[in-house]
């Protein structure tokens, strides 16, 4: 799953954890992404809700971190190691809105390259 969108938010999240580095709040990196994303013009949403269909219910609750040109959901982390948990939400958020790619992004990382995960359906 290599391509030119996944690879443009690679490198703003890059240069995310190079200014602020690792050790922060989830949300303080979601935030320093977004800024970022605007500054290169890609056009994204914040916590954007998923609803699960179980057995003809709509269940509500879950949100994506961001979904990106409505293609990429981005699912991001601030922990000193990936949880395996996170490849299972992620696949669980394409399924649930029909999307093929997905990116997990772990913060947390000494060095981000270490905590980027592509996901695809």
């Amino acid at each position: 799953m290599s391509d030119e969108l996944t690879k443009k938010i690679i490198g703003a999240a890059i240069e995310v954890h190079r200014v602020l580095g690792p050790g922060l709040l989830e949300s303080i990196y979601e935030e320093a992404l977004c800024h970022e994303l605007k500054l290169r013009e890609i056009n994204y949403q914040r916590q954007v809700g998923c609803d699960l269909h179980y057995k003809g219910v709509i269940i509500k609750g879950q949100k994506l971190d961001l979904l990106i040109e409505n293609s990429v959901v981005v699912e991001i982390k601030s922990l000193s190691k990936t949880p395996d948990v996170a490849l299972a939400q992620t696949l669980s958020y394409l399924k649930a809105t029909n999307l093929k790619r997905g990116l997990i992004i772990n913060f947390g990382e000494k060095t981000l390259i270490e905590g980027v995960k592509r996901v695809s359906l």
